[in-house]
C-alpha cells in the first residue's frame, strides 16, 4: 500500500518560497524608494511618451475593414478568427430551427455579423469552428486590402464543411466613417506625437542639465 505523502516538507517549502518573494519585494521597494522623486517622474513621462507613440503606430495602421457574415446551421458552436495569426474574435454561434411553411421543423440556422479594422495591404485570414460536440473544422483565405475600403469574407458552416470567399468586390468607407477615421488619425495621431516628442524633448534637456550636477555631487 502507497505511503501517504508527509504534508510538513510541502508546506515548508512554501512558507521558504513566501519568504523569499517578501525579502526580494521589501528589497526592491527600498531600492525604488532611493531613487530621487524627480528621477521617478521622469521616468513616469518616459513611460507615457512610449503608450503615446505606440497608440499612434496602432491607430496610423488600420485604415481599411473586413466586415465577416456567417452563415451556419449549428445550434451552438464555438467560433474563432485570426487575421495573421492574431486571434481577433472568438463568440459562440447560436440558431434556431426554421419551420418549412410556418408548420413543419426545419433545418437549424444562424448568422454572425461583424466588421473589423485592419491595415491596407495583403492578409491572411483562419477561422476555426468548434461543434456542441467537439467536432473542429477550419479553413484559411488570403485577400489583399486597399486603402480606406472594406472586404465582405462570407462564411458558409455545415456540420462537415466550412466554406471562405470574398464577398463581391471592394466597397469604399462611407463618407462619414472614413471622414471620422481619417480625422482622427490625422489629428489624433499627430497629437500623439507631439505630445510624445515634446516630452521627450523636455527629458533630454533635463537630463542635459541635471547629469553634470549629479556626477558632481556624487563625486565629492
Amino acid at each position: 500500500m502507497d505511503q501517504e505523502q508527509n504534508p510538513a516538507p510541502v508546506q515548508a517549502r512554501a512558507s521558504e518560497i513566501r519568504a523569499q518573494a517578501g525579502a526580494l519585494w521589501r528589497r526592491a521597494t527600498a531600492q525604488i524608494i532611493r531613487i530621487p522623486v524627480t528621477a521617478r517622474v521622469l521616468l513616469g513621462f518616459l513611460l507615457l511618451a512610449g503608450i503615446l507613440m505606440a497608440a499612434h503606430i496602432a491607430l496610423a495602421g488600420k485604415d481599411a475593414s473586413l466586415r465577416l457574415k456567417v452563415q451556419h446551421g449549428f445550434r451552438t458552436a464555438q467560433f474563432s478568427m485570426w487575421i495573421d495569426g492574431d486571434l481577433v474574435y472568438s463568440g459562440k454561434l447560436i440558431g434556431a430551427p426554421v419551420r418549412k411553411f410556418g408548420l413543419l421543423p426545419g433545418s437549424i440556422q444562424g448568422s454572425l455579423s461583424e466588421t473589423f479594422p485592419i491595415s491596407s495591404g495583403d492578409h491572411q485570414v483562419r477561422v476555426r469552428i468548434v461543434s456542441d460536440d467537439g467536432v473542429t473544422q477550419e479553413n484559411s483565405i488570403k485577400g489583399d486590402f486597399t486603402r480606406n475600403s472594406q472586404r465582405t469574407l462570407s462564411v458558409n458552416v455545415r456540420r462537415n464543411d466550412v466554406s471562405l470567399n470574398w464577398q463581391g468586390s471592394e466597397m469604399p468607407v462611407a463618407e462619414s466613417a472614413s471622414a471620422g477615421t481619417g480625422w482622427f488619425s490625422r489629428y489624433a495621431g499627430t497629437l500623439l506625437m507631439t505630445i510624445a516628442g515634446s516630452i521627450v524633448s523636455a527629458l533630454t534637456g533635463y537630463m542635459i542639465r541635471e547629469l553634470p550636477k549629479q556626477i558632481g555631487s556624487r563625486s565629492q
